[in-house]
């Protein structure tokens, strides 16, 4: 446990330091100074802690996991809650994030985004159970999904790494906040979806290295090429996005960003993976509506 809280001061630790790098010299905007700062404390807090996962050799009791997502739950509503109250009322069209969630959660449903994602991340960490020993399922890893068993991999094997960094990568970088998080970092230098990601991310790491080792240190360079191909690509669209869209956008996330921390306080599992083809639709609307 004194491991996790070190984790965690090491994070804090840093970010200044980080924050210091990536910040020029002389006066620019807001969204200058902080080039792709938040994906790059994410990258980071992987890399601790896997390396602390490590370190630490046994697992983590679920006790403990448990009260540091319940934090993290909390986190995720009081943000969310925070960007709707703040771009609702700048909102130009009041029903369309209505319109957003209702077909993009009908388009996530049908395509079953949830359910494919949790049939892949069971499968993986299921995959060499027959050679393992079992242990009783413990806390999600992943605030939007619920995997029902884990399994102790053998010291050494690579199959068991290639199983941890698969189940890894996917719960870094399929979701709501590692999604929007860098849309909204490149569009107003708004760090603050991609730093509550990577504190999840931080405890997340370092219970998955404690049972697959620092080869989950490998999960760190895909989320900073998944996060940093979200920012660049919008970063190059900022100058042609209306501000409109911006706020309609944001609007949209924070939803999903509450539905992520109810599903991480177990309150209601909203599937929160099927609802994210809603942030397409004011996408959609807004390059329908410029042809006309």
């Amino acid at each position: 446990m004194n491991l996790v809280f070190f984790s965690v001061k090491m994070f804090y630790f840093l970010l200044p330091f980080l924050s210091y790098l990536c910040t020029p010299s002389g006066k620019k905007d807001k969204a200058k100074r902080n080039v792709m700062l938040g994906t790059i404390v994410n990258t980071c807090t992987i890399i601790i802690g896997s390396t602390v996962g490590h370190l630490a050799k046994r697992g983590i009791k679920e006790k403990y996991q448990t009260v540091m997502f319940q934090a993290m739950g909390l986190a995720a509503l009081a943000i969310g809650f925070n960007a709707v109250a703040n771009h609702m009322p700048k909102s130009e069209y009041p029903v369309l994030f209505i319109v957003s969630l209702a077909l993009g959660g009908l388009l996530g449903t049908w395509l079953d985004f949830n359910g494919c994602f949790n049939r892949f991340v069971n499968s993986r960490s299921s995959r060499k159970s027959s050679e393992s020993k079992k242990e009783p399922a413990s806390s999600s890893l992943n605030p939007e999904i619920e995997t029902t068993e884990q399994s102790e991999p053998k010291e050494s094997g690579k199959g068991n790494l290639a199983q941890g960094l698969s189940t890894g990568i996917l719960l870094y970088c399929i979701g709501t906040l590692s999604i929007v998080g860098p849309m909204i970092s490149a569009l107003n230098g708004d760090n603050t979806f991609l730093y509550t990601n990577a504190t999840l991310d931080l405890i997340t790491s370092t219970v998955l290295a404690t049972t697959y080792g620092i080869g989950m240190i490998w999960a760190a360079p895909v989320l900073f090429c998944w996060q940093g191909a979200f920012y660049l690509v919008t970063k190059l669209a900022g100058n042609i996005i209306p501000d409109a869209l911006v706020d309609e956008v944001i609007l949209v996330g924070g939803i999903l960003i509450v539905a992520s921390g109810l599903s991480i306080l177990r309150i209601k599992d909203c599937k929160t993976l099927n609802l994210l083809p809603a942030l397409l639709v004011p996408i959609l609307f807004f390059l329908i509506k410029s042809l006309f």
